[in-house]
């Protein structure tokens, strides 16, 4: 038996502190209502922003168009190729083809990918695209953005870069938790090449990622230091939490979804049990109605909610109990958890309002220390919000 990757075990799940309109599971007709306003407003967006892509965060709850530049572009793409999964109208498959060249021209000529979430960007665009259509352009391309991500490794810590320059000495040896969900790129691409170099970096970077970014409470660290030559840990901090030892939201969310996906690919069945551990901590510091705040530290008063990171944890929270076993008692409690985030969602803070470019989710937040996108709509958001619809209303194969 393999020896725990992290000492922490999940705390007691207050089940009593849940919303108990949770405790009911969906009804078909409440998903198909859900999906189908979602699909409208993806339609309708696909329209207003044709070959160009909605920018990270909304300005009074609609996106400003902009070019392939962003880390944030694969979840418009990817929202693209749910739509055209759910309802299969070819006008989406076009409007995403039309993207996968866009990436695949982005991959080449290297614009804007001097950072980590080369995973967000591919494995949303072109591996999707892969996988629905046995696009070859979109297989090149996304093999392309795996060797781009795999320059950004060193060995000797076993980290990817989260971002900045590799010889900043500021910036060296910066990992974070967000990049959980950049892995499964390199896990395709070992999977598809036969290269286990790929594989052999994400296995190295999850382990670090499962010993250090997490803390002993079951919190995470948003940002943890290494010495990027020797692999010495130096420190944890925040970068858009509350504080150094607050639990950003968002970041609690991407672990919650990032290592159970990589359980998915190396069968490694530890990242499940900690898995559970951020899960059940984040469940039980949720405000009256479920949807976190954009720090876990706040559970309730004036602060901003973060629907983003609601969204986010739901689609964690579906794949961590798919992966767990049928008699495992928290895998019922973790499905209804997800299903009543994603109805609340639907209920109360969805954008009903129809102009174009408007963002399906309202009062997420991008980033609160700097002012960026609070109280908006954030396109990852809107992305995992389609993508937690589709988990609960059929089996599907994730992009991841």
């Amino acid at each position: 038996m393999q020896a725990a990757l992290h000492p922490a075990r999940p705390e007691p799940l207050q089940t009593a502190g849940l919303p108990q309109a949770w405790r009911e599971p969906p009804s078909r007709a409440r998903l198909d209502q859900a999906i189908a306003a979602a699909l409208a407003a993806v339609a309708r967006n696909a329209v207003h922003f044709g070959e160009y892509f909605p920018k990270p965060s909304s300005t009074g709850g609609v996106y400003p168009a902009m070019d392939n530049t962003e880390w944030t572009n694969g979840f418009w793409t990817g929202m693209l190729w749910l739509a055209y999964e759910l309802s299969g109208k070819p006008e989406f498959r076009g409007v995403a083809e039309t993207h996968v060249a866009s990436f695949d021209r982005r991959q080449r000529e290297r614009i804007a990918t001097n950072h980590h979430d080369l995973g967000f960007l591919y494995s949303l665009s072109c591996v999707a695209g892969h996988k629905l259509t046995g696009s070859e352009q979109a297989r090149t391309a996304a093999l392309g953005a795996a060797e781009l991500l795999l320059e950004r490794y060193y060995p000797g810590a076993g980290i990817i870069q989260a971002w900045g320059d590799l010889n900043d000495p500021a910036q060296r040896g910066r990992m974070i938790i967000d990049c959980n969900l950049n892995l499964p790129l390199l896990y395709w691409a070992s999977e598809t090449s036969g290269d286990l170099r790929f594989r052999d970096a994400a296995n190295r970077h999850i382990e670090q990622a499962a010993r250090h970014i997490v803390r002993t409470d079951g919190s995470t660290y948003h940002t943890f230091f290494f010495d990027a030559d020797n692999g010495q840990p130096r420190e944890g901090k925040t970068h858009q939490g509350y504080s150094d030892d607050s639990c950003w939201a968002r970041g609690q969310a991407w672990g919650i979804a990032g290592f159970p996906l990589v359980a998915r690919h190396n069968g490694d069945t530890r990242l499940l049990e900690l898995g559970k551990v951020l899960a059940n901590y984040y469940l039980n510091r949720l405000p009256a109605d479920g949807i976190c705040y954009w720090d876990l530290i706040f559970t309730d008063g004036p602060e901003e909610r973060d629907s983003s990171a609601a969204a986010v944890a739901a689609c964690g929270l579906l794949e961590l109990a798919s992966r767990l076993p049928l008699l495992d008692p928290l895998r019922a409690e973790y499905e209804r958890a997800a299903a009543g985030m994603v109805l609340t969602l639907s209920e109360h803070y969805f954008n009903h309002d129809g102009a174009p470019g408007a963002g399906l989710l309202r009062h997420a937040v991008y980033h609160k220390p700097n002012r960026i996108g609070v109280d908006e709509s954030c396109i990852w958001g809107d992305y995992f919000y389609l993508e937690a619809l589709t988990r609960l209303s059929r089996i599907w194969e994730p992009y991841w």
